[in-house]
């Protein structure tokens, strides 16, 4: 089975969006990945994702409500296939942990590009555009690194 985390700093809005996107992925190529997500901060450990992106996930038809942040560990450096930062700064923090197995999401679709953080946007337009750039950047993901292979 192969498997992809997902990783940026709180784990309560952009990487639950990626792991519903990756996971509405797995469902549609039917291949056998794990996915999952965590964050390199432990401020929100246990907490749901923030309102707006439920809000956003909810209006992609995808259902984010039920996760609950975590914060990325050791473990997971070694069970994930494919470790994937939302941006340099986490990119740089799991390098220092040691990360080997990494990609940056934005090397997938936006010429290396940040994810930004949209919990520091003021209100809810920036999601919209975080959003789509998280699905634009894993669909190709999965092309890349997943679609055909051990269905």
């Amino acid at each position: 089975m192969h498997s992809v985390l997902f990783v940026c700093l709180g784990n309560i809005c952009r990487s639950p969006l990626a792991e519903a996107i990756a996971q509405k992925k797995v469902e549609e190529l039917a291949v056998d990945v794990l996915v999952d997500s965590a964050g390199t901060g432990d401020w929100h450990i246990g907490e749901a994702p923030c309102e707006h992106s439920i809000k956003i996930a909810k209006l992609h038809g995808l259902d984010i409500s039920h996760l609950r942040a975590r914060k990325v560990t050791q473990a997971d450096l070694e069970k994930f296939e494919l470790i994937v930062a939302l941006d340099e700064s986490n990119l740089l923090h799991l390098k220092k942990m040691g990360a080997k197995n990494l990609v940056k999401l934005g090397d997938f679709g936006y010429e290396g590009a940040d994810v930004p953080d949209p919990y520091f946007f003021d209100g809810f337009e920036g999601f919209h555009a975080v959003f789509e750039m998280i699905e634009v950047c894993v669909n190709n993901l999965f092309k890349v690194k997943f679609a055909n292979k051990d269905k």
